[in-house]
Parts: C-alpha cells; structure tokens; sequence
C-alpha cells in the first residue's frame, strides 16, 4: 500500500487563528502559469494587479506562446531586421503589433494585439492596375484615412481590372481577403465629412467579380455591386487555408468589371488588400 503526504505552512495570528491567503501570497512562477492560459489583454489586466503578477507577466514563455509560430520569420525575412530577435517577448510582441512596413514601404504587417493573429496589407501601388499611368483614367491622391501616402483614385474607365500577388510563409490557419474600396471624393465641410455622389456612374448597373486562387490549388470568388458612397468598405474576396506553416505559399487575386458597354467612375480604391487571419473576425 502507498500513501500520499501533503505539507503546509499557514501564517497564524498572535492568538492562534490561521491567516486567510491572498493575492501576495502566490508564487511568481504559478502566477506565471495562470497567465499563460489567458488572451494577451487579460494578461495585461492582471499584470495591475500586484507586483507578483506584474513581475510574472513578463516571462518570456508566456509571450513566446502568443507570437505566431513564424515570428522569427516575419523578423529575419520579412522586416530584415533580426536584432528585434534580442529583445524580451513582451517587447516583441508589442513591437508586431505596430504596422510594420516591408518592401520599400509598399506593404504592411501587424499583429492583432488580442489574438496575435498575422494581419497584412498591400497599397495600390504594389498591385497591377489597368490603365494606371494613363492620367485620363486614374491619379493617385493622398487621404487621411489610408495606411499609405496616396490611393489609387479612378475618374472613370471601361475596362476595369485589378490583379495582385504575394508570396508569404503564414501560420496555420484559414485566413480571409479583402479589398478595400470607397466610390466617390469625400470632403470637410464646416467640420463635418461630406461625400460628393454626383459623377459616380456604372457601378449598378453590373457586379464586380472578385477572385483568389493559391499556389496549393485553393480557390474563391465572389461578386457584388459596389455601393455606400463616401465610406471605405472591405469586400470579402474569399477564404484560403494554410496546413504546412513551414512552405511559402503564393496567393493571387484579383477585381474586375470587364463589360464594355458601359464606363465606370468616380471611385477611391485604396485597393489595399487585407488579409486576416480567421479567427479574428466575428462570424456573421
């Protein structure tokens, strides 16, 4: 037969009675274990607590598990700066969760700071655009509500198409694309946003078509009107599902409204592509 032997020490009072435990009381190490299970705010919340749990919110393992398992890789390949290598996890996950720029400014990553999911973005200037540099069609102008200097502004086109590549090493994960497009030119007025609906034309009359395809032959497409003048709208493009975080995967994607019988006009396109990962978006 076996038997189980268990010891305590309880601080007791000057009279005898035990002293309830507190918060104090637990060891930076288990505090550190609790902290693990938790979402990076909630770890944030607790690390107000005492100086315990401050002390053990900033345990490399912890951030360690909250970074995406190709850190080192959005690090050394993708930003080209591996002494963020050097720094504490806790400091390098804040530091990913700021928009990160990368090739010569024209894309962006960051992390969802309450899920460390990989975000990315990609400027209308790093995408092929028919009829870009024909100034009777398209300009590019600056706004205040772009991740990027200037967005793609069409004045008005028959043969509307846009296409788009990237290559990137993703983490597990489904992760979704979109477009982000507004149609007319907004404005301040007496301190307020106003939105100058009068040339925008041909959007209603067809759909425009969204595509993806990967380079492990995953597909998706969609199709809608585009509409809500004056506000920047996200299209879903579609959803692609990566399974080996170890492989580059090539994505391609595209936007087009091709019927010629018909001009289209009077849009912004920060055609920024937004890639998410998936569970960071609330299902619908």
């Amino acid at each position: 037969m076996g038997a189980n032997i268990s010891t305590s020490v309880v601080q007791r009072k000057e009279g005898g009675s035990p002293l309830r435990p507190k918060l104090d009381d637990i060891p930076e190490s288990c505090a550190a274990l609790v902290l693990a299970m938790l979402d990076p705010p909630e770890i944030c919340k607790l690390a107000r607590v005492n100086r315990t749990f401050h002390a053990a919110s900033s345990a490399d393992f912890i951030w360690e598990s909250k970074l995406p398992s190709n850190f080192k890789f959005i690090v050394e390949k993708v930003l080209k700066d591996a002494t963020l290598l050097s720094l504490q996890k806790k400091q390098l996950y804040a530091r990913l969760c700021r928009p990160n720029p990368f090739d010569a400014g024209t894309k962006e990553i960051w992390l969802d700071k309450n899920t460390g999911g990989v975000c990315l973005s990609i400027s209308s200037e790093a995408l092929t655009i028919t009829g870009i540099d024909d100034r009777r069609y398209w300009t590019r102008i600056s706004t205040e509500k772009s991740r990027y200097p200037t967005v793609a502004y069409l004045q008005q086109i028959w043969w509307f198409e846009v296409d788009g590549e990237l290559e990137f090493r993703f983490p597990a994960g489904t992760y979704s694309l979109f477009f982000r497009l507004q149609l007319g030119k907004s404005s301040k007025k007496l301190g307020r946003r106003v939105c100058n609906s009068e040339h925008i034309h041909g959007w209603e009359i067809k759909p425009v078509r969204f595509r993806l395809t990967s380079s492990d032959g995953q597909r998706g497409e969609s199709q809608c009107y585009l509409d809500n003048p004056g506000n920047w709208v996200l299209y879903k493009v579609g959803d692609f599902v990566v399974e080996n975080p170890n492989a580059l995967m090539n994505i391609r994607f595209s936007l087009t409204q091709i019927d010629c019988t018909h001009t289209k006009g009077d849009s912004r396109f920060l055609v920024s592509i937004f890639l998410y990962h998936k569970k960071m978006l609330k299902e619908a």
